[in-house]
């Protein structure tokens, strides 16, 4: 399904708990800290896509013509924070963050047509929550 592929992985993957899987799957949004050549973070709003083995897809138009892609090509290490606010009175925030390495990914797949053929799948090495628990 997929083409070329680069990724470096030294650390085992973490797995989700059924409430960071759950609260995931209810969301469509979250934002992704990729590192440029000078050290400097960049931080991008991105759909993404929890899978049943783990991992993360993130899609994208033209997502080869990135600065994200271009950052991991380089440096495949990734932050992916996904949060929303639950509600203003209580004041309540909840969030998962996911630290991991990128492993890009090209070819075809079943994301959706108006999806290039680039792709990005974070392996999650750290995964931290909170707000989850009602």
């Amino acid at each position: 399904m997929y083409g070329a592929r680069r990724a470096c992985f030294a650390a085992p993957m973490t797995e989700f708990s059924e409430a960071e899987r759950a609260y995931l799957k209810s969301q469509r949004l979250g934002r992704l800290a990729t590192v440029d050549p000078h050290g400097q973070p960049q931080a991008n709003p991105v759909g993404f896509f929890p899978q049943d083995d783990g991992t993360i897809l993130i899609g994208g138009y033209a997502m080869g013509r990135t600065k994200k892609w271009r950052n991991l090509q380089q440096n495949p290490k990734v932050a992916l924070v996904v949060d929303d606010l639950a509600s203003l009175r209580p004041w309540k925030v909840r969030g998962v963050e996911i630290r991991g390495e990128a492993e890009l990914l090209t070819g075809p797949h079943e994301l959706g047509p108006h999806f290039s053929e680039e792709l990005i799948r974070i392996h999650p090495r750290r995964i931290h929550s909170w707000g989850l628990e009602d």
